[in-house]
């Protein structure tokens, strides 16, 4: 916190020394001085005469300088700096000095605006103001949306591609209900690339970095029929070795993981033949065959409480450590008997060493997929004399490999193979058509449109327990009764051993064991034997399908009440349809034998709690996710129809042409759907009983909504200084949270109960129904996003360009917190939500760039100094918040040195990304079956915790040389 203060201090004193120098800056003071030219045919008309109008652009480097990059966030063409939301714009230049392949490279320069990678790129997430879709199930739609050139993207990673030549990034912060294709919760990014141009020009980029980064870029744009025909074609070749190393490399699995090795090609056509019509084709493919993504061991400490704490057990199932008292062992047991296993990672001991960026994955598995990514849109804008129509049309198709060895060690517990069994496909056509246009002398601005989708996702998954699994989950139930290891014997049935032991009085270690259970013994024993032999089952081709369609109709207008007030009303109506079906092909047959002799004595109540618990253990490791030949039978079919109207009221006022404010409130949405992961199936205690296609409505969860209130002020002195703030806040309800708690993934959606549950979603309750549900009404919002953000740009002399962003997002849990609108109990894993701030959403971020090109004598040469930074505060990475998935605060830069040709003819450039090479991570996350418990488990309720969390970290520092040619 201090050091954000810090630095937003600084950046505060830089803005009040510098604005007095522009105070004098004649600015335009009529609605004819204020009209823009449209700058981009793709995106719609411009306002004229009216008080949303900005400063003339007639000089075509206008459009670029301070305050006036033109946007289209309105779905009209506008100065930034007179649009009244809050959106932050970032040119092509500021993306090249920075360094950006992707979207990612974003975070530099939106201090609002998180974006963080997991299991797979695919499974990128975006989170504007601390709000975002977490997780690795591609049945949730991004709270962040993302559009390329007008068109939807299905999900944030599917955004994840190489950029190519861009015009400009929008960042539209807050949701997006009314305008865009498809309703976005909590924000979008709408990315505009370069069109083509009727003058000849192209782009030509080599790059050469460490870890053997290879980079080639290449753009031709040029008229091909006089003014009529003009074409544009992009590409881009980018091979580089992996960050990690692989120390178990063997069988043909990698030896560098997280490497990359793509490829890209864009090509387009712009169609005027008049000055009233044009027509825009683009077609796209994006190849990838890479390693990804890997991931390092980050906690594994054991906790438990000091002897003598007192430990309080209630009635209703839940245990309180009274004093909060914990002690660290000085071993883990989990550690031991994966070592024991032949583990090279985790090392041995409570401390791992993440940022070695060495991993060990299991010989003859892979993180290697390929990814395709193609598809084409034409997009027609015709001015009908009064008014204009536009139409977007567009198909796209997305296919990622999901193999992995997703332990995450080299004792193989888990995993994915690469036979082709396991991937995501999206298959996603869209269409919508808008007619703006002007009335009563452009008093009105208007705009009606439609919106059409038709989604169609397939899963295919094939994990399995791996060939290690049954014997480390023996060894580990064994552990758990106790954690002396002369106990275990991993080549054993049940992991015991058989030979007496003097420690025991003679008595072996099964005989020890079974003794603790009475007579039980022999069922408990049994149940560990077949525990045991599960390996190498699993699913073989479990398919998944959500299908999904969606229309929307919506209106936009501007009411421009005199020169300077304006009101803008929005209104839209959504009708979203999904079908769910499911399919599996499953070899599990430990599962349904635990099942058919174990769980009728878990259910009977007359057996001893310890032995119908531990019963319960060997049950649940066994079926974990519901993994079972009993699955094969069934058909899950499901579906649902929702709809709902969104809509936004802005009002704005320009006291003077230099200063805009304004008013807003918006309400989003997000529609709902499946968990497409069959452990949902029955709910908590689903793996105890044979499933049924009866299962299938449980994996639905609710439409995400949210109501959006915002304030803010833009100044501006065209080409000098302009500054932005805005102050927010946003009440979300039914709120989609995708939890992962080390076994499998949890979706509810979160909501806060009216009634006082007395703490009962703080506590280890058992999730069964009736337990921490609300008594009452569960219709308060459940998450709060509530803050300030501020964003300025100064140009104090010639060729020097200064920028800095503040956010401030105080996005947090409410208390009394339950799982869905009708009162679902929250499940037990995220009894630390109540109360807390959201997982990635650093409570302040700072922002800065400094860009200075100045000439070098006369002759056209001239230099480019570069620096960026962004400065984070503490925050969680995981969506149940223990504490070992914690990232402290940090900073990163990136910087650029350069010299420059006449018109950038050529350039050369040195260049440095994560500058400092700051060790950080993405999102930590429970290690897949390897313990269970986090030391906040031991710290309220007593409980030993040894849980293993892994991280996928971020990028070290690279740097390298860049050549270029534009001409």
């Amino acid at each position: 916190m201090k050091r954000a203060t810090a630095y937003l201090l600084s950046a505060a004193v830089t803005v009040a020394i510098a604005a007095p120098a522009w105070a004098q800056e004649p600015v335009p003071t009529n609605g004819a001085a204020r009209q823009v030219p449209s700058a981009a045919t793709a995106n719609g008309a411009v306002q004229s005469g009216n008080a949303n109008a900005g400063p003339d652009t007639s000089d075509e480097n206008a459009a670029a300088s301070v305050g006036d990059i033109i946007v289209t966030a309105t779905r009209r063409a506008s100065p930034l700096s007179d649009v009244p939301i809050a959106v932050s714009a970032v040119t092509q230049e500021s993306l090249q000095n920075t360094g950006a392949n992707d979207i990612r490279s974003l975070n530099q320069l939106a201090p609002s605006l998180l974006i963080s990678s997991t299991g797979s790129e695919a499974n990128a997430s975006a989170r504007i103001r601390g709000i975002g879709t977490v997780g690795d199930n591609p049945g949730l739609e991004s709270s962040v949306a993302v559009f390329i050139d007008g068109v939807y993207r299905s999900r944030t990673g599917v955004g994840l591609n190489e950029l190519g030549e861009i015009e400009r990034v929008e960042v539209l912060r807050g949701p997006q209900g009314t305008l865009f294709g498809r309703n976005a919760s909590a924000g979008l990014i709408n990315i505009v690339t370069r069109a083509p141009e009727f003058k000849f020009g192209g782009v030509a980029e080599a790059t050469y970095g460490n870890y053997d980064n290879y980079r080639f870029v290449g753009g031709l744009t040029g008229p091909l029929i006089g003014d009529t025909l003009a074409f544009r074609v992009d590409g881009v070749y980018n091979k580089r070795d992996g960050f990690y190393r692989n120390v178990t490399a063997a069988n043909g699995t990698e030896s560098r993981v997280n490497d990359r090795d793509r490829y890209f090609v864009r090509g387009q056509l712009l169609f005027k033949p008049s000055d009233a019509l044009s027509v825009r084709l683009i077609g796209d493919y994006t190849h990838r065959n890479e390693s990804c993504c890997g991931a390092v061991y980050y906690g594994q400490q054991e906790a438990q409480v000091p002897a003598g704490t007192v430990v309080t057990s209630n009635t209703n199932g839940t245990t309180v450590n009274t004093t909060g008292a914990i002690q660290y062992n000085t071993g883990n047991r989990i550690v031991d008997i994966l070592r024991r296993q032949g583990a090279v990672f985790p090392l041995a001991g409570t401390f791992p060493d993440p940022f070695s960026r060495q991993v060990a994955v299991t010989p003859g598995q892979s993180y290697r997929n390929k990814t395709e990514d193609y598809g084409g849109s034409g997009q027609i804008d015709w001015d009908l004399g009064g008014a204009t129509l536009t139409s977007i049309t567009a198909y796209r198709q997305y296919k990622a490999g999901n193999a992995g060895d997703v332990d995450y060690t080299n004792v193989d517990l888990t995993h994915r193979a690469a036979n082709g069994n396991a991937y995501r496909q999206f298959k996603t056509f869209t269409q919508e058509v808008r007619l703006n246009g002007s009335l009563f002398e452009g008093k009105l601005d208007w705009l009606v449109g439609g919106f059409y989708s038709r989604e169609k996702l397939r899963l295919v998954d094939n994990a399995v327990f791996g060939a290690n699994y049954g014997a480390f989950a023996a060894c580990r139930l064994v552990a758990t009764a106790n954690p002396a290891a002369f106990l275990q014997n991993q080549n054993n049935p049940g992991c015991l051993g058989t030979t007496p032991i003097a420690a025991l009085g003679g008595a072996t270690a099964r005989q020890a064991l079974g003794s603790n259970f009475g007579t039980l013994a022999g069922t408990v024993l049994g149940g560990l034997d077949r525990l045991s032999q599960l390996n190498n089952l699993g699913d073989q081709r479990s398919v998944y399908r959500q299908d999904s369609e969606n229309y929307a109709f919506f209106t936009h207008n501007i009411l421009n009440i005199t020169d300077t007030l304006s009101v803008t009303l929005g209104l839209r109506y959504t009708h979203e349809s999904k079908d769910f079906r499911a399919n599996f092909n499953n070899n599990n047959t430990i599962c349904p034998q635990q099942q058919n002799i174990l769980s009728p004595l878990i259910a009977n109540q007359a057996v001893p709690a310890a032995g119908r618990q531990y019963l319960a253990a060997i049950v649940t490791l066994s079926c974990t996710g519901n993994s079972s030949t009993g699955l094969n039978a069934l058909n899950l079919d499901d579906g649902f129809d929702d709809g709902e109207f969104t809509g936004t009221g802005v009002i704005s006022w320009k006291p003077t042409p230099r200063l805009m404010t304004y008013a807003s409130y918006a309400k989003g949405y997000k529609a709902g759907g499946y968990n497409l992961d069959r452990s949902d199936l029955g709910g908590p205690n689903g793996v105890f009983a044979a499933r049924t296609n009866a299962d299938a409505p449980g994996l639905r969860f609710d439409a995400e909504k949210v109501n959006a209130y915002e304030i803010g002020a833009k100044y501006n002195i065209r080409g000098h200084f302009s500054l932005n703030v805005a102050a927010f806040r946003q009440e979300f309800t039914d709120f989609q949270l995708n939890t992962f708690n080390g076994s499998v993934f949890v979706v509810q959606n979160i909501q806060s109960c009216k009634d006082n549950l007395g703490g009962a979603d703080r506590d280890n309750a058992p999730a069964v129904p009736g337990t921490g549900a609300c008594p009452g009404r569960a219709d308060r919002a459940g998450v709060i996003s509530q803050g300030v953000e501020l964003e300025a740009t100064m140009n104090p002399i010639r060729d020097l360009t200064f920028s800095a962003g503040y956010t401030y997002a105080d996005t947090h849990f409410r208390n009394n917190l339950v799982g869905s609108s009708s009162g679902e109990a929250l499940d037990p894993a995220l009894f630390l939500l109540p109360g807390r701030q959201m997982s990635n959403a650093p409570k302040n971020v700072v922002t800065t760039s400094l860009a200075w090109t100045p000439d070098i004598g006369s002759n056209g040469l001239s230099a480019l100094f570069y620096v960026d930074s962004r400065l984070s505060s503490d925050y969680n990475t995981g969506s149940d918040l223990a504490p070992e998935k914690k990232q402290d605060g940090f900073a990163l830069v990136n910087a650029r040195i350069g010299l420059r040709g006449r018109d950038q003819l050529w350039a050369i450039e040195f260049w440095a990304q994560n500058l400092l090479n700051q060790d950080y991570i993405q999102v930590a996350f429970n290690t897949p079956f390897q313990g269970a418990g986090s030391v906040a488990n031991t710290q309220a309720f007593g409980s030993t915790s040894n849980a293993l969390y892994s991280a996928f970290l971020a990028e070290p520092r690279t740097y390298g040389v860049t050549l270029r040619s534009r001409f």
